[in-house]
């Protein structure tokens, strides 16, 4: 009940402002109040190619996974683990004062989340699936029910008891055999993304001997019931590259290869349609799409490519009855709808069923036996839209808030007029929906519950635009309490992702809530390299064009400064992985204009990361930032590469998480970066490094444990805004 009593003194608070506005009394936030941060070793290694001669001095902090897990560290390692358990003690120290805060937020919004819940129910198969979660424990139940909702539950999988004794455990991939008998899963002990795929009869409980090792941890049955595809990855690089065919109860040494990408830029992966009559190999490239497909009833079959793989061309497929739909940007920048005979899938034989449009952005169908849904995006907006095939009349749905997110649900099932899909905004939690496509009715199957109560009322969401140096306008969305005062006093924390065309729609967030309630607006800025406004928005913030990406940020931020809802002394911004790539480029460019950063699993080491091939994700990403073994393009990335841009200048209040066993951004960037920003800034503000020390790119596993470093970036934001809790 704690929480509960907190959110009402809160309340008196929050509508008063002017409490909350402490600047002209407060002492500034200053590094020299604390011990001396940590030093570490500079020990210059020279890279050099085309010429050109870079000195790292923190080069040597690169470990292996080997060096990582062994029993007995040797002296490298010993001395990187003792840098960053160095910098932990010193973060703690430092936010020693927020030890209470910490622990109020982390209780505040572990508070709003409903301990004991359970997702929406759907059909597949003869069985309801469902994932559920009891009071207190921090992984799913995922069960089932056989015909109906009253019938007995069948635990499939009890994740709480499969993760004791692990500091970290995650489960993926969960596929269940045709005849609804066996259970695919895929498990990760170290949070490097690499599982291990076992499978369980769910009849008798019993786990079988088979164990597909170093797999992504998904794959495909065939109709069979005993052979199952998977994919597995390469050890250096981590890269899915081969599909093998493995026959239950068989010797996995034995399993066939069916298909190996030799190509390192395309990512692979392997999946069943969702008619069930196809077992699909999909590979994807930055700028090329490529499926080879084998008919389900005949597993041991060979498979045949769909269409010519072709550079610069997209796009998905899905069968259905006697066709295939393709969603492709052959000659459709922003992509068009095509559909071609299941046993003839050459580009030659498809025709047009949606014609390209300059100002919408096709993005995925959901198909039906008489509907057709297509999920569109223009506007920096989703939009759902609803064609029926028998009399091909068609119908948008409608929203009625200014930003949002409305995108399809998971739906099994061909033979239905409902429609399941998902919406949410800044103030609305997200909500499971169910369309009735020809009715037009709608019914709310679920909306997330927020634990304490939360009404959508008390927040106003805005979208404005911001106009950026080169003339282009940048969506920017905002949320606060409508008791919030905007003024150059209001603090203010200003997100971004901006890359691969990833777009950053505007999701419910209710650990948010902990800053909205106590007068911070939160803004996301919409820039350029997603595709938020299409994909001329992403082309033009990639590759030599990513300079867009920094300055529509930074333009963004000048905008809500010179519009007066906020000032740099109350400016914040946060960003994580690509999103790190952003907070770090920002800070050398315009470090004036933000009063603190906060970068998650930042990528910062651009030009180095990108030379190594040994890395995960670099050769896949080749045509996302560039390839450095090109002078063009080593230059450019050169040119904003955060970690070999830190200069002798002053940074804004800084804090950088990482960790150990990250995959994606290995630690030893963001490591780097602090180093080499403690050597070089010549302000006193804070510069703070956390490293989860058990974890990987996603945090800590479980469902409550990563809030923690969510209550410690919110106590970061709440000190240097001097919102302590003593002080409230």
């Amino acid at each position: 009940m704690k929480h509960l009593l907190y959110a009402a003194i809160l309340a008196f608070f929050v509508s008063t402002p002017a409490a909350w506005s402490q600047t002209e009394q407060l002492e500034k936030v200053t590094a020299s109040s604390y011990q001396e941060a940590p030093d570490v070793m500079q020990k210059d290694s020279v890279l050099t190619i085309h010429g050109h001669s870079r000195t790292d001095p923190y080069f040597w902090m690169r470990l292996t996974d080997e060096q990582k897990m062994a029993a007995e560290p040797d002296e490298q390692t010993q001395r990187v683990l003792d840098y960053l358990n160095a910098e932990n003690a010193y973060t703690k120290t430092v936010m020693k004062d927020t030890d209470s805060l910490q622990q109020e937020l982390y209780e505040e919004i572990v508070g709003r989340i409903k301990q004991t819940d359970e997702s929406v129910p759907y059909f597949k198969n003869g069985y309801w699936y469902y994932t559920r979660y009891e009071e207190g424990k921090e992984y799913p139940i995922y069960a089932r029910k056989k015909g109906k909702m009253e019938a007995e539950e069948e635990i499939m999988l009890n994740v709480n008891e499969m993760a004791e004794g692990h500091d970290y455990f995650s489960v993926a991939g969960l596929q269940v055999s045709p005849d609804n008998k066996l259970l695919a899963f895929g498990t990760d002990t170290l949070s490097r993304r690499v599982y291990h795929i076992k499978f369980k009869n769910l009849e008798t409980g019993e786990i079988l001997k088979d164990k597909l090792e170093n797999t992504t941890g998904g794959g495909a049955w065939a109709n069979d019931n005993q052979t199952y595809f998977y994919a597995t990855k390469n050890k250096v690089s981590l890269l899915a590259e081969k599909i093998h065919r493995h026959t239950l109860g068989e010797d996995t040494k034995q399993d066939e290869l069916v298909y190996e990408e030799k190509d390192p830029s395309f990512y692979i992966g392997v999946y069943k349609s969702k008619s069930d009559d196809y077992i699909i190999i999909g590979m994807g490239s930055t700028v090329s799409s490529d499926y080879y497909i084998l008919d389900a009833d005949d597993p041991n079959g060979n498979f045949r490519q769909f269409a010519s793989r072709e550079r610069d061309h997209e796009y998905s497929i899905e069968h259905f009855e006697d066709k295939f739909y393709v969603m492709t940007n052959w000659n459709a920048r922003n992509f068009r709808l095509m559909e071609t005979p299941k046993n003839s899938t050459s580009k030659d034989n498809w025709t047009e069923v949606i014609p390209h449009r300059e100002d919408v952005l096709l993005s995925g169908i959901e198909v039906f036996n008489d509907h057709l849904v297509v999920s569109e995006r223009s506007n920096a907006l989703t939009h759902l839209r609803i064609m029926n095939q028998k009399n091909e009349e068609e119908h948008y749905l409608e929203f009625e808030e200014p930003a949002y997110v409305a995108y399809t649900s998971y739906n099994p099932e061909f033979n239905t007029t409902k429609l399941r899909y998902i919406y949410s905004s800044l103030t609305t939690p997200m909500s499971t929906i169910e369309y009735d496509m020809e009715t037009k009715s709608r019914k709310v199957l679920k909306q997330q519950e927020v634990v304490g109560g939360h009404n959508s009322d008390d927040y106003i969401t805005e979208r404005i635009f911001a106009e950026a140096r080169d003339g282009v306008k940048i969506p920017v969305t905002l949320v606060y309490r409508k008791t919030t005062k905007k003024s150059a006093d209001t603090p203010m924390l200003l997100y971004a992702y901006g890359s691969y065309g990833s777009s950053t729609d505007p999701w419910f967030s209710s650990e948010r809530l902990s800053l909205l309630d106590r007068g911070f607006v939160y803004a996301i800025a919409h820039i350029r390299g997603g595709q938020e406004m299409g994909r001329k928005w992403y082309d033009e913030g990639k590759m030599f064009k990513k300079i867009n990406t920094f300055t529509d940020f930074i333009d963004s931020a000048e905008y809500l400064i010179e519009k007066q809802y906020t000032s740099e002394d109350h400016l914040y911004a946060k960003g994580g992985s690509a999103g790190g790539l952003l907070m770090g480029a920002i800070v050398n460019m315009a470090p004036e204009k933000f009063n603190g950063i906060i970068a998650g699993v930042p990528f910062v080491d651009v030009v180095s990361t990108m030379l190594d091939e040994t890395i995960p994700l670099t050769t896949n990403e080749f045509d996302e930032w560039g390839n450095p073994k090109n002078k063009d393009s080593y230059d450019y990335m050169l040119s904003y590469s955060p970690y070999d841009n830190v200069t002798e200048q002053d940074y804004p209040h800084m804090l950088v998480t990482t960790g150990l066993f990250d995959s994606q951004v290995q630690y030893w960037e963001p490591a780097k970066w602090v180093a080499k920003l403690r050597d070089k800034k010549t302000d006193d503000n804070l510069l703070l490094l956390h490293t989860n020390m058990e974890a990987g790119h996603g945090g800590a596993s479980g469902r409550f444990e990563r809030y923690k470093v969510t209550a410690l970036e919110f106590a970061f934001l709440l000190k240097l805004e001097g919102m302590l809790e003593d002080e409230f």
